[in-house]
This record gives C-alpha cells, sequence and structure tokens, in this order.
C-alpha cells in the first residue's frame, strides 16, 4: 500500500500552515496596560476584515473600555443591553478587579492568541485601560436551523428530529436521551483556519478503552488547513480508504446515536455539520434501520429479510442476465429464452454493452434528480427514466428485458437503509458486469468471493466488519438475521460492549403470564 501512497502523491498528515495575521511573536505576547497600543495592535490582526468592530467606551472624556468583536458571529443586541450598559454604569475604570457582566460564560486572559481565537468563535473582548488583561464575554449568536425529522433516514414510527448544523444543540440532544454522568464528551479544535471544535462521547465503563484511546490518537493527529463536514474527519480515521464499504456509520439522527453508544461505540460530532460519527462500524450496521427497533419484532424480521434479498438482486441481477443471456442460455426456459431473443433481435449491441448502457443512464437520472430542485427533480427522474426506457425499446437500441432488471435493480438498492452504504453496493455492481460479460458464471462467483474475503478481512478500530458472523458469535445473532425482542437482548455486543456486557437486569423479561385476565375467585 506505501507504493500506491507514494505513486498518487498521498501524505498521511497536511503539513502545519501559519497565521498570516498572527505572527509568531503576536501569538506568544501579551497585553500591554496602553489600550491605544492594544487597539493598533488587534487593528493590525483583523486588517480587511469589514465585519470585525471597535467599540469605545468613554468615561470622564476618556477611553476607558475597548470591545472588540466580529458583528457576523455575535447577537449584538445582548452587547449592547448587558455589556456597553454595564460599562457605563460603571463608576471606576477597574472592571476586571469589580466586574458587573452578567451574561454567558465569561473568562479573563491576557494572550493576544487566546483573545483572537475567542472573538473568532464567537465571543466579545473587552480591554480596560490601564490593565493588562482582557475580559472574554461568551456572545455567540443562536441563529441556527430548527430541529425536524432528517430527509436521509425517514421513519413511519419513531423520533421525528434530527442533529442540525449547531454542535451544542447537538450535544444536548444526545444527553436528552442519556441521562448519565458516565456519558463523556471530550473536545477537540481541527483545522489551521477553521478552528472547527470536534467532541469525541463515549459511556465511560462501557466503551472499550483501547478503542476510545485509539479514537482519540487517530483525532488528535489530523492536521489540515479546514474542516467543513464530519465526511473530513472520516477520510482521516477510517481503516481502509481504498474500501468501496463504509467502515464509519454517520447517521442525522440522536435516537441511532444514543443506541449505539449504549451498545459501547464512539460517536464523534462535528461543529457545522449535523452528521455524527460512529465507530467501529460493521456489514450489518449498514443494513439495520433505526425504524427496526420501533416496531414490533416479527415485522422488523420480515423488513430485515426482504432487505437481505435485495441487496443481492442489488449486485448481482444484472450480470446474472448479462452471464445468462451471453453463455448459459440453456438454464433458461424455452419460452422464456424465445420471448428475450425475440425481443433482443433488433438491437445492435451485445447484452454487457446493453446493460452498461442503461446503468449508467439510470445512475445519471438518479443523480440529476438529486441536485436538480426538490420541486422538479423528482419529476425529472421519473419521466425521464419512462420517456428514454420506452424510446430506447421502440428505436431498437436496447431489448424490453434489461430495462426491468436495470428497474428492478434500482429499486432494490433504495431498500439500504444507511445512504453511504448503498453507495457502495452500487460501485460494485460495474465490475461485476465486466465479470459477468467476460466470464460468465463463473466470473459471478469469482465476483462474489472476491468481495466476501474483502469484507471479512476489514476491520473498523479492530473490530472485524463481518462480526458476529465471521467471527461467529452465537450471542449477538439476535440483532443480525432477524430483531430479536428488546427484552431478549440482554447482551451488549462481545466486540463494543465486553466491558459491561450486560444490558437489563434479572427478571425483565416479561412472564408469560402477563396479559391473562386475572382468575376469577368467585
Amino acid at each position: 500500500m506505501n507504493w500506491f501512497k507514494k505513486w498518487m502523491h498521498i501524505s498521511p498528515v497536511y503539513p502545519k500552515i501559519p497565521d498570516e495575521h498572527v505572527s509568531g511573536e503576536e501569538a506568544n505576547t501579551q497585553l500591554t496596560s496602553d489600550l491605544d497600543q492594544n487597539e493598533l495592535t488587534f487593528t493590525r490582526i483583523f486588517h480587511n476584515s469589514s465585519d470585525i468592530i471597535f467599540r469605545k467606551v468613554r468615561q470622564s472624556d476618556q477611553n476607558h473600555w475597548l470591545v472588540i468583536y466580529l458583528s457576523s458571529l455575535v447577537e449584538e443586541q445582548m452587547i449592547d443591553d448587558h455589556i456597553l450598559k454595564a460599562l457605563t454604569s460603571q463608576e471606576t475604570n477597574h472592571l476586571i478587579d469589580d466586574p458587573m457582566i452578567s451574561i454567558g460564560s465569561t473568562a479573563l486572559t491576557s494572550q493576544i492568541a487566546d483573545i483572537v481565537s475567542h472573538v473568532l468563535t464567537g465571543h466579545a473582548a473587552v480591554l480596560t485601560m490601564g490593565s493588562s488583561d482582557a475580559f472574554l464575554v461568551n456572545v455567540i449568536s443562536k441563529t441556527q436551523r430548527s430541529l425536524e425529522e432528517p430527509p436521509s433516514e425517514p421513519v413511519i414510527r419513531g423520533p421525528r428530529v434530527g442533529f442540525i448544523e449547531n454542535i451544542s444543540t447537538n450535544i444536548g440532544l444526545i444527553r436528552s436521551r442519556i441521562k448519565s454522568s458516565r456519558l463523556k464528551m471530550e473536545s477537540y479544535t481541527i483545522g489551521e483556519f477553521s478552528q472547527t471544535k470536534v467532541v469525541i462521547t463515549y459511556i465511560a465503563g462501557i466503551a472499550s478503552e483501547p478503542v476510545v484511546e485509539e479514537v482519540r490518537n487517530r483525532v488528535s493527529r489530523i492536521q489540515i488547513d479546514g474542516i467543513l463536514d464530519s465526511g473530513y474527519i472520516e477520510e482521516f480515521i477510517e481503516d481502509n480508504p481504498y474500501s468501496p464499504f463504509p467502515l464509519v456509520h454517520s447517521t442525522e439522527r440522536p435516537d441511532v446515536v444514543a443506541a449505539e453508544l449504549l451498545e459501547g461505540k464512539i460517536g464523534i460530532l462535528v461543529d457545522t455539520s449535523p452528521f455524527v460519527l460512529i465507530a467501529p462500524m460493521t456489514f450489518w450496521n449498514g443494513l439495520q434501520a433505526s425504524e427496526d427497533y420501533y416496531i414490533r419484532w416479527p415485522i422488523a424480521t420480515f423488513v430485515r429479510w426482504i432487505r437481505f434479498l435485495f441487496i443481492f438482486i442489488a449486485i448481482f441481477a444484472p450480470p446474472l442476465y448479462v452471464a445468462i443471456t451471453t453463455f448459459h442460455q440453456e438454464m433458461i426456459p424455452t419460452n422464456l429464452v424465445l420471448s428475450i431473443a425475440s425481443s433482443r433481435e433488433p438491437v445492435p449491441f451485445p447484452a454487457l454493452v446493453e446493460a452498461l448502457l442503461m446503468e449508467i443512464i439510470f445512475e445519471a437520472l438518479r443523480e440529476a434528480g438529486i441536485r436538480l430542485p426538490k420541486q422538479i427533480g423528482q419529476a425529472i427522474s421519473i419521466v425521464g427514466a419512462l420517456v428514454i426506457g420506452q424510446a430506447s425499446v421502440q428505436a431498437g437500441i436496447i431489448s424490453a428485458p434489461i430495462v426491468i432488471i436495470v428497474s428492478i435493480t434500482g429499486i432494490a438498492a433504495f431498500t439500504i437503509p444507511r445512504y453511504s452504504f448503498a453507495n457502495g453496493i452500487r460501485l460494485l455492481r460495474f465490475p461485476m458486469l465486466f465479470l459477468a460479460g467476460t466470464l460468465g458464471l463463473y466470473g459471478i462467483v469469482l465476483g462474489f468471493m472476491c468481495i466476501l474475503l474483502h469484507i471479512t478481512q476489514l476491520r473498523s478500530f479492530g473490530v472485524p466488519y463481518f462480526t458476529p458472523i465471521a467471527p461467529l458469535a452465537f450471542k449477538n445473532l439476535k440483532d443480525v438475521i432477524i430483531r430479536a425482542p428488546i427484552w431478549a437482548k440482554t447482551h451488549r455486543p462481545q466486540a463494543t460492549g465486553s466491558l459491561n456486557s450486560i444490558r437489563e437486569p434479572e427478571g425483565q423479561k416479561p412472564s408469560p403470564s402477563q396479559g391473562k385476565q386475572p382468575a376469577d375467585n368467585n
């Protein structure tokens, strides 16, 4: 793998980029007692920043205080009502010795670098004449998106709230579901320019400490100029970046994060991103939907079996059609083979080219439906598929059976609940088509064996990707092939929750007599 990284010029870490506004000398210097000199220093640091505000508060015709903040990040009404009002009511210029600002969280510092960092995150810095300390006040703007159901993970039954782009709100959504002091939140700041807040969350005593330590190490080693979404973090910390299968789970649902934390997994929250990362991830997580645990278990088990069936259809339906119609026509019943032959008679392309052409068109329509405005995207994708498919069949460019096969394959891919996992399945379909078009059924078997070997050798933070099937763990099969009743899942997954494997105290299982009418003693 090292030779591939060298060939692609891939470096495991990015070089640290120095800040062009705060020089090395300024980063280690402190404020002076001269208010005008301090103002000059910050004017130079925030040069050409139109949203930086310097508010001077005078008393007895002298500048006693200087308030510095970014108008784009703070609530200016809070500054007017609390900070400036408190300063103008002071009878002394020793604000630091006798603070009267009672708003949000406050801090005291004399380091220029600390002041710049806090101002850039929505704080107001209050500098006092004759003092070398600055008073930092949290006045971050509370403007944010409302809590809504996540569009990527809708449910019929279940919570209707999803994460938003504010990390403080997201932390609150998790804590509202897990009210325990053992729920830990470890904060990091990543990104030379973005200074993005990243929080690692887990339940102490349930999550494996070596896995938690590995997550800490991978996150703390990230060096990059900016983090704009949790997808940046995912690519830095995943074990195998060249696998089509995701090794870190992402979700917009707080209930999913809470459930995974209770199983001993670790969550990674990124400020400005509504997606929370969960590690470790297994193959079966990609086929589990949150709604599976809110409906009755027989129905959830049946739906899960439907997903297992359709994931095979999503990968193998077009390759099987190509292999059988090209190399193994004797496997098809006579009436069916005659029907397929008559429909393919005017088609000038072999089955492989025909299937690839339709798959590419389908993927293009799917992508166009996502990128177009919501009001017309769905209509364009549906109408486009109908018009192109019908016109292509009538023109003799493609046959009717391949339209049916590709349509069923597309529907099968949509049954996979995890979007990133479904993308990997879509990608596997194309190499399987080439194998089927060149080697027939032998190529399909070879491709299936390669996929199976690849999955079984994958690791996510040391946890086997195919667990609990490989290696086999009988106790954890209650939530893989079937979805056992909630009261029957008394143990946490062995791979992640072995420190505290018991989920429920004894006696929680409902007895057979529950629900019966009391006997009539009369």
